[in-house]
């Protein structure tokens, strides 16, 4: 846990000291600032979450088919219904953020 705060903290830094070069104006269409990496952060943060809630999903599940081997039908049932609510609030708001990327300078 220690060396995942470490590693946010070392991309919060990095981001706030790229905020002078991000917004320097570009000769092209080419922009890095703004939308473009909040829907970045988005996704990643998205993904991350969606990682861990299956990781924990699967984990709980199989320890529980572990301690009670007769209930594992009811415990898979139920393992795959939180796991496609998961994917589709995932799937959500991955959507938003690529919405975010294409519609929100018009």
């Amino acid at each position: 846990m220690k060396t995942f705060v470490r590693l946010f903290a070392s991309l919060v830094v990095v981001l706030l000291a790229a905020v002078p070069v991000l917004a320097q104006t570009t000769t092209g269409n080419v922009t890095l600032a703004g939308r473009g990496v909040g829907a970045g952060i988005a996704i990643a943060v998205t993904l991350l979450g969606a990682g861990l809630g299956f990781g924990k999903i699967g984990a709980a599940a199989l320890e529980s088919m572990a301690r009670q081997p007769e209930a594992s039908d009811a415990i898979r049932g139920g393992m795959i219904v939180i796991a496609a609510l998961l994917e589709g609030a995932t799937f959500f708001a991955l959507i938003v953020a690529i919405l975010l990327i294409y519609t929100a300078g018009v």
